[in-house]
């Protein structure tokens, strides 16, 4: 059969069977093409930020602007364009930053899940439809004969609706796997280099705040001494 003749004999519900599929064809597309592209230059970014921060600090916000148009580099800059923040505050803007990225890169996935949802359940309502259709031309005295033929064949065209379906919902649910098993490494790589990079800050607050009051802290110490 063809793909008209399937659509045919496969009842109403496969139109928006297709409706979903080519929903979740575009979103799969799309989704493979931003994973790739967050994939390939996710290691380049990661190594560059990090690298600076830890030579050369004051260079570090420059570095992670150019990068703000990768996920990665703009959860990373979110606290390095501020005016020399209070660590906390720096803690705050990372975990702010990562819910923003984190739940953006999950777009798509309420579109996969609802065609997984939907298309078995659509499935079933074209196969039902079709069994109704089939079984409400049979009568009694035609059971045993040669007019029932044509039932069979009902039947199993109106199958085809399920088989779509369940296929439709099938690749849908893998890509959906896939994906979230990328988001939550991106969660764990996230996780990973806010935390170096608020430890290289903090040190760094730490140098600047003993750099700034060593008189009091030597006063401190002798007085300690001398008591």
């Amino acid at each position: 059969m063809n793909f008209t003749e399937i659509m045919e004999k496969g009842g109403l519900a496969m139109w928006p069977l297709l409706f979903l599929s080519i929903l979740a064809l575009s979103t799969i597309i799309e989704r493979i093409w931003f994973w790739s592209r967050v994939l390939l230059k996710q290691g380049q970014v990661l190594n560059r930020i990090m690298d600076t921060a830890s030579r050369n600090w004051e260079t570090t916000p420059k570095i992670a602007r150019d990068y703000r148009r990768h996920p990665l580099g703009n959860y990373l800059y979110a606290p390095l364009k501020l005016n020399n923040p209070d660590p906390d505050v720096f803690h705050l803007a990372l975990e702010s930053a990562a819910d923003d990225e984190l739940t953006s890169m999950r777009r798509g996935d309420k579109v996969l899940e609802a065609v997984v949802a939907l298309a078995p359940l659509l499935g079933l309502l074209g196969t039902v439809l079709g069994l109704i259709t089939s079984l409400s031309n049979i009568q009694i005295s035609d059971l045993g004969t040669s007019s029932t033929a044509g039932v069979t064949l009902g039947i199993s065209e109106s199958l085809i609706s399920t088989a779509a379906g369940l296929i439709l919902a099938i690749a849908s649910l893998a890509f959906y796997r896939v994906f979230q098993a990328l988001w939550f490494n991106e969660m764990r790589i996230f996780r990973k280099a806010g935390s170096d990079l608020e430890l290289i800050y903090r040190q760094r607050w730490m140098d600047i705040e003993d750099n700034r009051y060593p008189l009091t802290s030597t006063l401190e110490t002798s007085e300690t001494v001398d008591n």
